[in-house]
């Protein structure tokens, strides 16, 4: 093989594995399956291009620190604690019958001991990204289905964590087993989990804090970098333990600090851009003729991870007193393998526990299995209401009370709020004092909770990326109010709820003026630009001290908005509402009048009263006991402290304040207001 240089094999990777991403979520794949395919395109193994596996194995290393570095940066014993009667016999019995029947299995291929419990041990365990994205594109991760499946999950990483720690054992070449080395091992684990806890959560967030206090951006990143790298990399030379247990535990101790959320946010592009690299490094390593010749063998395994880990949940489903969606929407969630078997699968090559040859057997697997994901998930509904049709076979699944509906099947006519920042929390309020309807739509959990516990309906994800939006009932609502300030993001939300629901109402929040175009151009009906809508009340307040008609002022508003807020007069319809509205202050006149007691008009009707033939005016309006009666019918009565709105020219206000003095010229009593 040539050699190529680091710049090349990084670029290379990385626009094959975004191609391959696109092409996998235009056919309603999740990505990773386009950036393993993308690995084997660029492998060994196939003609073309052959990139340098070594070289990009390496920056993988930096993948899996940051995956693991984000599973420990959103642990939380608190809302594992929550699920705890579900998650933990769950998890635990999954694993270990999943084990024994992929160990069983191996043993029929003629694998050895060790090969076969790290099989096991691979495809026990789920993906946490393709069940997150599954979750949060079906609406259901912040359910209780899904937060039990999380919580599952969480143990899983948790054992990933302490399988990484023994596995060196596992590769004792002697027939007795090394008690003596697993106890060094787990010493050495356990000793450095208790530094890094009791001294890193200690320093480690008064560090950042300090750092974040210089208002340096590039130096508050540099030190989370350092932070994670550091304590990954000192984990393994100083306490001889895993990349992948050092990186969590730095996750953990940096999610002590007040600062956690803006860290988390600052490693994502990290995480995201070095686990594609990891993925396609994966991919690399598969051999698709070994895999065409030994098909028999990836469709047995690919079966025992979709088919045979969907019956084990589904029997410990019958066995503990769990709700059956409960069960359905776990069982669709954790039959795939993923992320973490790739890294206990190198952990097994590095070790000499697993061959070339039998990696290629879990990743394709791994492939199979999140390639089919999303179409057990779409299986959850309808395989519910089938169940249903068999009441006693239902009662036997469901051994708790039927749960709430989720947001979607129980909201109709209702106002879908996409981000539930500072404009959405007005919006949210308004609505919840005017009793209308709405569904609120946010990326942040903690928002999310606090939404859940007032009762308001919501959908835990990001709108603009994934299918959460067809979860939110869009064909059924009033309107979708997209409030957030990520302008690429509403324009993607924009764009995807006019093709749900082409005749839905949309008002779109912009924070540039191009993006006032695009987003009107994508479909929103109303774009508010928040500064210039500030710049248009200025207008407003000042056409009202100089005593223009308010309802000519707000079409004239309305026309600029219509223009994306181009205050120049270049469109004929700012041009005609102009033009009214400086002819409506020349020629018009508003006159409030207030009838006193012994007025002749008390008692009449406007038709007895004829004003307009007398004088030309008409009457707009009457306010009487704090309400308006608009445009009042012909047999009104007019009656004692009635104020009468009159309108029309000079001319014609003149000859109703003459009418009247002539009806009663001692004594008019008539308050005037122009």
């Amino acid at each position: 093989m040539h050699e190529v240089t680091l710049l090349i094999n990084i670029v290379v990777a990385l626009v094959v594995a975004f191609i391959g991403g696109v092409i996998a979520r235009r056919v309603g794949l999740p990505t990773i399956v386009g950036y393993l395919l993308a690995g084997i395109a660029i492998g060994p193994f196939t003609p073309g291009f052959v990139g340098d596996t070594e070289t990009i194995s390496q920056l993988a290393e930096l993948g899996v620190i940051f995956l693991m570095f984000g599973v420990g940066l959103h642990f939380s014993l608190k809302d594992l604690w929550k699920v705890r009667a579900i998650a933990i016999p769950g998890a635990l019995g999954q694993m270990t019958l999943s084990t024994l029947l992929a160990f069983s299995l191996s043993r029929l291929w003629g694998w050895d001991v060790a090969a076969g419990i790290v099989l096991g041990l691979a495809i026990s365990i789920a993906s946490t990204v393709v069940l997150l994205r599954g979750l949060m594109d079906n609406g259901l991760l912040n359910t209780t289905h899904g937060q039990v499946a999380v919580g599952w999950l969480v143990l899983e990483d948790l054992a990933t964590v302490l399988i990484l720690v023994l596995m060196p054992t596992l590769a004792n070449t002697s027939e007795a087993f090394d008690w003596v080395g697993l106890g060094i091992t787990l010493l050495k684990a356990i000793g450095f989990v208790l530094l890094a806890l009791f001294a890193g959560k200690r320093l480690i967030p008064w560090i950042l804090l300090r750092i974040a206090h210089t208002r340096s951006r590039e130096l508050f990143i540099l030190a989370i970098l350092a932070i994670t790298l550091g304590i990954a990399l000192g984990a393994a030379e100083l306490f001889g333990v895993s990349f992948a247990l050092g990186a969590f535990v730095a996750g953990v101790v940096v999610s002590e600090s007040p600062l956690s959320h803006q860290v988390g946010a600052d490693v994502f592009p990290f995480r995201e851009a070095f686990a594609v690299l990891f993925f396609v490094s994966i991919g690399m390593l598969v051999n698709p003729i070994y895999l065409f010749e030994n098909l028999g063998h990836v469709l047995a395994l690919t079966a025992l991870i979709v088919l045979g880990k969907s019956v084990v949940t589904i029997l410990l489903g019958l066995i503990f007193p769990w709700p059956a969606r409960t069960t359905l929407v776990v069982t669709a969630g954790l039959s795939q393998i993923g992320e973490f078997s790739f890294i206990l699968g190198q952990a097994g090559i590095g070790l000499g526990l697993l061959n070339h040859n039998q990696y290629s057997l879990i990743l394709a697997g791994a492939l199979l299995s999140i390639t089919v994901n999303p179409l057990a998930f779409r299986m959850v509904g309808p395989l519910e209401k089938y169940l249903r049709k068999f009441p006693r076979l239902w009662r036997i699944l469901d051994h708790h009370e039927p749960q709430p509906l989720s947001a979607e099947e129980h909201v109709e006519g209702h106002v879908v709020i996409v981000g539930y920042g500072r404009v959405g929390r007005h919006i949210v309020k308004l609505l919840g004092e005017m009793s209308i309807p709405h569904l609120v739509i946010d990326a942040d959990v903690e928002r999310v909770e606090e939404l859940n516990s007032r009762n308001i309906p919501t959908l835990y994800g990001d709108a603009s990326n994934s299918e959460v939006l067809t979860h939110a009932g869009l064909e059924k609502a009033r309107a979708l109010v997209v409030a957030g300030p990520d302008e690429a993001a509403s324009e993607l939300v924009v764009a995807a709820a006019k093709h749900l629901s082409p005749d839905l109402p949309i008002i779109a929040r912009a924070t540039t003026e191009e993006g006032i175009k695009q987003l009107s151009e994508l479909g929103a009906q109303d774009v508010i630009h928040p500064e210039l809508e500030g710049g248009l009340e200025i207008v407003r307040h000042t056409l009202l001290k100089l005593n223009f008609p308010l309802q000519e002022i707000i079409r004239y508003m309305d026309a600029v908005r219509h223009d994306h807020y181009d205050m120049q007069i270049n469109t004929v319809e700012e041009h005609r509402f102009l033009h009214e509205l400086i002819n409506a202050t020349n020629n018009i006149e508003i006159t409030w009048l207030t009838l006193p007691t012994k007025s002749p008009l008390v008692g009449q009707s406007v038709a007895e009263a004829d004003l307009r033939s007398h004088t030309g005016a008409s009457i707009m309006a009457i306010m009487r006991n704090k309400q308006m009666i608009a445009n009042p019918k012909s047999h009104t009565v007019f009656e004692a402290e009635d104020r009468i709105g009159f309108i029309g020219d000079v001319e014609q206000i003149k000859a109703v304040e003459k009418f009247l003095l002539e009806i009663k010229p001692d004594d008019t009593g008539i308050d005037w207001e122009t």
